[in-house]
């Protein structure tokens, strides 16, 4: 089961709410991360409205969080494009080609036409301040976002906004060095009259206690200054991030070739897919002792030992129901031998994870609740074998 809290969430949000209301700038939640739309009620009144990435989560924000849509996507239809023209206000393109493509029939629509829908375009400043390949937007040949050479005496007749998302998991001072590229590429755009607008994307740990955030206050301000625009970040993993838990049931023990195997009522690449595409290692605790599992435990003359040094000499590998070979989440060690029907719980899986998840192999789908402020669980989804069977038909 997913347990989301909402004490969790409303402790993010006011740490967001401080920091937007400090610097003078917009803060909305981008749905690729977090996309539980009954927990939208409990954060809602922090937050400036949602970015989406595409018609469906656009209409997910319309219904539900009812506030500011920003909508961004590397490519869109023409039967999106003419939907989102009516209730989305920011609309951002990828390329010069998708913006001239619709341009003509964007700038004649009433909304346009009355400033309530702007248009703007996501920029590469091909900085690069990130370590994992697979979530940087700056790589050479990336298909996210128009460098400056692409720009070089381009028609931006209608536009009114430019927007990057260069970061990931990362703190201000990977801001502040894009910001610098953003400036040398992009600065004399964003000080003509018609840019009214720059978002600074996502990948901001705001909420993390190490960020700085009064480095990103200032930088806001400053940009705010040079460039008279308005500043919109759209964080995701920020708002959700140390909100919610997957708890996992132990199905089966045994061993094979020395190690010691537990197989888990959920699967990595089925319900936590980001633990083998980041790839990232969670925070693991058995229910009854309530103690985080450790790094493997290492033999040291006869004795096991943490490699920080605490006592852990029940190593296990943990891993799925699926006939995935690599469906696996990792070696833990625990103060004690693990026994089926033992409870795990994997800290950290609010974002990134219910938006991921699949029904790969027919393997049950974990439910999804709530933890309210008074510890009481509402149960907002249990899936079935028609979930299942119907996605398919």
């Amino acid at each position: 089961m997913f347990v989301i809290s909402t004490a969790a969430l409303k402790r993010n949000t006011a740490i967001l709410r401080e920091v937007k209301e400090a610097a003078g700038c917009r803060l909305v939640l981008a749905l690729k991360g977090f996309a539980c739309w009954k927990a939208f009620p409990q954060i809602r009144d922090d937050l400036d409205g949602c970015c989406a990435s595409g018609l469906w989560e656009a209409l997910l924000a319309k219904d539900y969080f009812q506030k500011h849509i920003i909508t961004y996507s590397p490519a869109y239809d023409e039967a999106d494009v003419a939907a989102l023209c009516d209730f989305t206000d920011h609309l951002d393109f990828n390329s010069l080609s998708q913006w001239f493509r619709f341009r003509d029939r964007i700038m004649q629509h009433p909304r346009f036409i009355s400033g309530a829908l702007l248009c703007g375009l996501r920029i590469n400043p091909e900085c690069s301040t990130g370590e994992t390949a697979l979530y940087d937007p700056c790589v050479a040949g990336s298909r996210l976002g128009i460098t400056a050479e692409q720009l070089q005496d381009a028609d931006l007749t209608g536009l009114s906004g430019l927007h990057f998302h260069t970061l990931c998991e990362q703190n201000s001072d990977d801001l502040e060095k894009t910001l610098i590229a953003v400036d040398q590429k992009f600065g004399h755009l964003l000080r003509l009259p018609q840019f009214t607008y720059l978002n600074m994307g996502g990948g901001h740990w705001i909420t993390k206690p190490f960020y700085d955030r009064a480095r990103l206050i200032r930088l806001i301000k400053q940009t705010r200054t040079n460039y008279n625009v308005d500043v919109w970040l759209e964080p995701g993993e920020a708002v959700a991030i140390h909100t919610g838990v997957l708890r996992a049931t132990i199905m089966d023990l045994f061993e094979s070739a020395g190690h010691r195997l537990a197989i888990l009522s959920i699967s990595a690449t089925g319900h936590m897919p980001d633990v083998l595409e980041m790839p990232y290692r969670p925070d693991v605790f058995l229910v009854d002792t309530a103690t985080a599992a450790g790094e493997p435990a290492v033999k040291m003359e006869g004795e096991f030992y943490h490699p920080t040094g605490e006592y852990g000499e029940w190593t296990y590998r943990l891993g799925g129901p699926t006939c995935l070979a690599g469906d696996v989440v990792g070696d833990f060690s625990f103060h004690r031998e693990l026994k089926v029907g033992d409870i795990l719980v994997f800290d950290d899986m609010a974002h990134y994870t219910m938006v991921k998840t699949t029904t790969f192999n027919g393997v049950k789908h974990p439910a999804i609740a709530l933890q309210h402020e008074d510890g009481s669980l509402e149960v907002l989804r249990e899936f079935s074998f028609a979930d299942f069977r119907d996605r398919l038909s």
